[in-house]
């Protein structure tokens, strides 16, 4: 892999959609900072609030990364990994919370944003958009839980060292896939919101088991377990009596105050 490429930018509407507009002139190993983002995009289509110079808005490119399109969420457990061990380094109380945002006991501090381009079968690019909340202090969007790194250590962070350690980290992550896959997904499993014991959700789809014996209704909220994280995203959620799969967008956590 070449070395890792820095443009910073100071206003653009979204770093993903930077590299995408230019993503023929970009080398491997892009990563793509942003003073101010004006349409920055989160999962679901929701935007993502970001005070100017406060946070991180930044994204990364991988040209035709050695990953399977089925084992595609790799790329996403080793991005999350890599936000997560930063943060690591200056509190504890961080976790994964599935698919791929990053969270503060029960509190979202970054959303992560991953956008593939396939082509004959392959991966031809992958984005991983960042949006961590690092310096900003106050929030007035409508999102329900919101924290910074500063709401939680009382001080202000040098943006571009953390910036650094995400990219360095998730590109030493990166560089050992495939072969590592099966440490870096247990560390990742390790690593979850709620990775223990039973919490509630709600489903968003009529759900059947995989053996057939159990139907959740859409809308239901029930308690159930996370048992693992399938190569393409999916969730295995165990209730008392059967295992339950669900893809992205399919299933909610009902968190103590609010459903995300």
């Amino acid at each position: 892999m070449n070395d890792i490429n820095y443009i910073r930018l100071e206003e653009i509407d979204s770093t993903n959609s930077y590299i995408a507009s230019h993503i023929d002139s970009l080398q491997d190993a892009t990563v793509v900072c942003a003073f101010r983002q004006t349409a920055g995009r989160g999962q679901r289509g929701n935007s993502w609030e970001s005070e100017p110079g406060k946070n991180i808005t930044m994204s990364i490119l991988l040209k035709s990364p050695n990953i399977l399109p089925s084992h595609q969420f790799e790329i996403s457990e080793g991005c999350a990994l890599a936000v997560a061990n930063a943060l690591g380094k200056y509190t504890q109380g961080i976790t994964i919370k599935w698919p791929n945002d990053i969270y503060y006991l029960d509190h979202k501090i970054c959303g992560i944003l991953i956008e593939h381009s396939l082509s004959g079968g392959k991966i031809s690019h992958t984005i991983a958009g960042i949006g961590l909340n690092v310096n900003q202090r106050h929030f007035f969007s409508d999102a329900p839980n919101p924290i910074s790194l500063a709401n939680i250590i009382g001080n202000e962070t040098p943006l571009d060292t953390i910036i650094k350690d995400i990219a360095n980290g998730f590109f030493s992550i990166y560089q050992a896939l495939p072969e590592e896959s099966e440490r870096i997904h247990k560390f990742f499993l390790k690593n979850l919101y709620r990775t223990n014991g039973s919490y509630p959700y709600r489903t968003n789809i009529d759900s059947v088991s995989i053996d057939n014996t159990e139907t959740i209704p859409a809308g239901t909220v029930f308690n159930a377990e996370i048992i693992d994280i399938e190569p393409n995203g999916t969730i295995m959620l165990k209730t008392t009596t059967a295992i339950h799969a669900f893809a992205f967008k399919e299933i909610s956590f009902v968190l103590p105050s609010a459903t995300v």
